[in-house]
């Protein structure tokens, strides 16, 4: 699995979004992958994140892709 670094999108940003992780089989995003987010207010920031980027649970899962926005 590889993880993609990409910026927020602008509307992400607008509803309070700091970090996203999805798991896609392909390089972009599709409007059936899983996406988990973390906002502002959010209680436990470092340890969500920390266990977003952590996919190697999904090493042989259908998943190629870990996209990353922050």
């Amino acid at each position: 699995m590889r993880k993609l670094w990409k910026a927020l999108r602008k509307e992400d940003r607008e509803k309070g979004i700091i970090f996203q992780s999805t798991l896609s089989k392909f390089r972009t995003e599709e409007p059936d992958d899983k996406t988990h987010s973390i906002h502002r207010d959010d209680v436990d920031i470092h340890d969500k994140k920390d266990r977003l980027l952590d996919d190697s649970f999904f090493n042989s899962s259908p998943y190629n892709f870990n996209i990353i926005r922050q």
